[in-house]
């Protein structure tokens, strides 16, 4: 199977796996749930990598300190990513906090897989979101069409509206003023990939996040955004780079081009390094 069908695969099981736990747990101790969810996927997926790719390097948020600053860390397969050529980076349940509330759809199962030999800056090659709550996954093995504006921003000629999807819980403070500025309407969402994915399918024209994230909240979905035509890039319009020594990747700006330098621009007037 080759990595993009084999990325869709992993986010749809593992996706399926993580919708049979909410039903049998259900929502009544949402600790509970959560750590089931995070501890199930988790083990999926790593089984499925190891038996089905056990030459590849695997950083997962749920390996333990997966969060410091390593040069020659080795998993638990023996590869080390530092120095190996392929590296899945997975996020097995972006959105928790959702996951954990009855009737929520916005969270998600990010499986992205980086090469050393990538002709693109951020060195993805295949990825996948699934969002098992809304019956569907994408990926870059068939990556969807370019999206369409959305209503508002289509109606409302040269001062139109764009939607912006931001954190539920944590918006950064600076993004009412530009949101002002811009035109914009902002839009809360849950997790990462849920935010990434509405702006690949048009229901919302922009995500900006700025305040913290580490590298497995972004690759599948900047991977299939990218894989759309999107734009994607740090907040200061630099580019997004995976496996790095030090996984934090605190900020971005995943957008439709025509959005890019507006948004870039009016966020060097309003961000803070």
């Amino acid at each position: 199977m080759i990595d993009g069908a084999f990325a869709r695969w992993l986010a749809a099981q593992a996706g399926q796996a993580l919708t049979a736990l909410r039903v049998e747990l259900g929502f009544a101790d949402a600790g509970a749930l959560k750590t089931a969810g995070d501890k199930v996927s988790h083990e999926l997926i790593r089984a499925e990598l190891a038996k089905w790719r056990p030459g590849d390097a695997v950083l997962s948020e749920e390996d333990a300190g997966a969060r410091l600053t390593w040069t020659t860390e080795v998993n638990s397969g023996g590869v080390s990513r530092m120095t190996a050529d392929r590296v899945w980076i997975i996020d097995p349940l972006d959105g928790t906090r959702e996951f954990s509330e009855a009737g929520r759809s916005d969270w998600a199962v990010h499986v992205a897989l980086w090469a050393r030999n990538a002709s693109t800056p951020h060195g993805l090659v295949a990825g996948a979101v699934g969002l098992p709550a809304q019956h569907r996954v994408l990926g870059t093995d068939y990556p969807p069409a370019y999206p369409p504006m959305t209503l508002e921003a289509a109606t409302s000629g040269g001062g139109r509206t764009i939607r912006l999807a931001v954190s539920r819980s944590r918006p950064p403070v600076f993004l009412t003023d530009l949101a002002e500025e811009v035109g914009a309407q902002l839009v809360p969402m849950g997790s990462a990939g849920a935010k990434i994915a509405a702006v690949v399918t048009g229901e919302v024209d922009a995500y900006i996040h700025a305040g913290g994230q580490y590298e497995w909240d972004s690759a599948a979905p900047v991977a299939v955004a990218t894989a759309t035509g999107l734009h994607a890039s740090r907040i200061d319009g630099s580019a997004l780079r995976y496996n790095e020594t030090d996984p934090r990747l605190p900020d971005l700006l995943v957008c439709r081009k025509d959005l890019a330098n507006r948004l870039l621009a009016a966020l060097q007037r309003h961000s803070v390094a």
